[in-house]
């Protein structure tokens, strides 16, 4: 049986999402997200929403979270202590020269996350190449932590010169912190990350000690809850990367969770495309408290090797999944200038929009889509009736100032928030040359089928597919996220016989370690192996990748082969090719075992037909009559025309006059505009 549960916490909601293997059902729960204790909306979430029985014979339960990012970017972690080679102390405040606004003379970058006083040199050197070049000073190390004691320090990261080619004194320093007592949690720079660039390695390193207390207190709560609650499968993680962990390795390398949320639907987007033939989509979350978008392109999200979290760079595989405060819980306000403003401020969870009834007297984008009739008559499937007259009286607070009435300012509030979208939406397309009228939208959260026909209006596009489940989407994301690790280590030569011979060799490392995970061993998992060389020519800084054959964990490329991908991929990206010699950077390697395959039936209760109501159409810029119906009651593979309003247990549809909704052969509710 292969019977799974996933949970993903939003800003807002916790979504929960079980399949159960027996007969193909898929059930979905939503629960408020606690924010003082994240790991209780969890639980809640599971015991809300997953019947004993499924509990017990699940085989995994794989999980999202933001709590690493949110450690991150409220600056909320342990106090921390670095050991650098001396001389480089300050690498994490000179960062790498560049200026984050460029134009902006006021700029200043984010303060570290370790403080000068907690970030001691240590005398030791090491080559690029590995040589010892000066003996690591224990004295040097004994002292220090004498000094992280008196300041509280309970996290330490080493990050020694060139460790990734030599980690001996790295080594030598966590066993001398032992040996003393210290009794926190440490982390090295080289089994963080095996490639060069100090300053990224001492970011994601600071990172990874920051976040890992927070992280194994985390994931402790919940397998240590699960377990009495008799779940006797497999726990896992989304990294951000792509894929899962288990929870084993997400505390072992908590740094790849940064961003295990906001991937899940990026994931659930990509298995879509590939079950259903559909290589291009733009991914538009839409929660409470954020907007997420991501690229899929050939059925697979754009995976980087870096990413930035608050100003500090993560020197980790990365889902370009990227992220506004723009969600349905911003907050609206007017400015100093006298100009509408939406978010990033949230509502959050607690109090929420003011039309929730929870006390919010603040207007939101829900308070402003429910007023002009987008959730049609408010009463969601969480039993919540939402208040239209809260919702027009936090609005009003705005009126008065703009001089609008209250509908116009709820327009204005709905357009805003829709051009933020969209704009990021335009740096994922437009800014990197590619067309977004070539792809079609898959909107989810709570409130991306709300705004989609606004999103693809700003942008041109015409087809927008609303996927089942789609509030619960990334929790459904989290289904498919197959087990996936990754390594990758430094090696900077020139490309010729004894640069193959050493791939060779650092596979020969690199793959066992990627296969020692016992608690894996006795699962009946597809395995796939894939190599990645980082090539550049000589004199160039940044570096092009290419994909290489492999048999029996060693090269089968030749190495006039690995040239000829790397020439052929530098005409492709740049349109020229350089004569200069080839250079071998960095060798990475992914292992990829699939979980076992889902068949899943979408079923939707019938809701008793159809009814109607006057709500606005932005198409026609006036109040007008829309149908309002229940997913199951649209009889697959027929069009009907807008205006509707289109429910379903976990979100609403709002299709504007212009477009025209039916259920697809995907099963997806496929909007299209209509041609004028």
């Amino acid at each position: 049986m292969s019977t799974r549960i996933g949970v993903d916490i939003g800003g807002t909601f916790t979504d929960l999402v079980y399949y159960d293997d027996r007969d193909g059902s898929v059930v979905v729960a939503k629960v408020p997200t606690t924010p003082a204790s994240p790991e209780q909306g969890c639980i809640n979430a599971i015991e809300t929403g997953v019947p004993p029985e499924i509990l017990t014979d699940a085989r995994y339960f794989l999980h999202g979270t933001t709590v690493g990012l949110n450690a991150l970017l409220e600056r909320k972690g342990a106090t921390i202590g670095m050991l650098t080679t001396a001389g480089f102390r300050d690498v994490l405040e000179i960062r790498d020269g560049s200026r984050g606004e460029p134009y902006n003379a006021y700029w200043r970058p984010q303060q570290p996350l370790v403080r000068r006083e907690l970030r001691l040199p240590v005398r030791e050197r090491s080559t690029y190449d590995g040589r010892i070049e000066v003996d690591l000073v224990e004295q040097d190390v004994v002292d220090a932590l004498a000094r992280f004691r008196e300041a509280g320090v309970g996290s330490v990261a080493i990050v020694f010169l060139h460790s990734y080619a030599n980690p001996r004194h790295e080594l030598a320093a966590a066993k001398l912190l032992r040996d003393a007592g210290f009794d926190g949690h440490i982390s090295l720079s080289h089994q963080v990350s095996g490639e060069y660039r100090d300053y990224e390695r001492a970011s994601t390193t600071a990172i990874d000690a920051f976040v890992r207390a927070r992280m194994a207190g985390y994931l402790n709560h919940i397998s240590d809850t699960l377990d009495a609650k008799g779940f006797d499968g497999t726990m896992l993680m989304t990294r951000s990367g792509s894929g899962s962990m288990t929870f084993a390795e997400a505390q072992d390398r908590p740094f790849e969770t940064i961003m295990s949320g906001p991937v899940a639907g990026a994931e659930g987007a990509a298995e879509l495309a590939k079950r259903w033939n559909l290589p291009n989509l733009i991914t538009a979350d839409v929660g409470g408290t954020s907007f997420d978008a991501c690229l899929i392109v050939g059925g697979r999200p754009k995976l980087l090797h870096s990413g930035e979290v608050a100003g500090m760079p993560i020197q980790s595989a990365w889902i370009d999944v990227r992220s506004i405060g723009a969600g349905g819980g911003s907050i609206a306000k007017v400015d100093v200038g006298g100009f509408l403003t939406v978010g990033p401020e949230s509502a959050g969870a607690q109090p929420g929009p003011a039309c929730y009834g929870r006390g919010g007297d603040r207007p939101t984008v829900t308070d402003a889509v429910f007023y002009l009739g987008m959730l049609g008559e408010g009463a969601l499937a969480s039993g919540l009736r939402l208040d239209r007259e809260a919702a027009g009286q936090a609005i009003d607070t705005l009126s008065g100032a703009l001089g609008y009435s209250t509908e116009q300012t709820a327009k204005g509030i709905v357009a805003i928030a829709a051009g933020h979208m969209a704009n990021l939406i335009r740096e994922l397309t437009i800014e990197q040359g590619i067309d977004p009228r070539a792809f079609k939208l898959l909107p989810f959260g709570g409130a991306g089928p709300m705004m989609a026909t606004q999103i693809a209006r700003e942008l041109g596009i015409g087809d927008i597919l609303v996927p089942p489940h789609a509030g619960n989407f990334s929790a459904w994301g989290l289904l498919g996220a197959d087990l996936m690790r990754s390594r990758s280590l430094t090696r900077v030569m020139p490309l010729n016989d004894r640069a193959m011979k050493e791939i060779d060799a650092v596979l020969a490392g690199l793959i066992p370690e990627l296969r020692n995970d016992a608690s894996l061993k006795a699962q009946d998992l597809g395995d796939q192996l894939e190599v990645a060389l980082e090539l550049r020519f000589a004199g160039q800084e940044y570096t092009l990748s290419i994909k290489p054959e492999i048999s029996d964990g060693q090269l089968a490329t030749s190495l006039e082969g690995v040239k000829s991908l790397f020439v052929a991929e530098y005409e492709r990206r740049y349109g020229i090719s350089l004569g200069n010699e080839v250079e071998l950077v960095t060798i990475r390697v992914s292992r990829r075992q699939e979980l076992p395959r889902r068949k899943e039936q979408h079923v939707y209760e019938p809701g008793g037909g159809a009814t109607s109501g006057s709500y606005y159409s932005f198409a026609e810029d006036r109040r007008m009559d829309f149908a309002c119906v229940q997913r199951g009651d649209i009889t697959p593979l027929e069009r009907f025309p807008g205006p509707a309003i289109v429910y379903e247990p976990t979100t609403t549809t709002y299709v504007d006059a212009d477009f025209t909704y039916g259920i697809d052969a995907t099963g997806c509710l496929l909007l299209q505009r209509m041609e004028k």
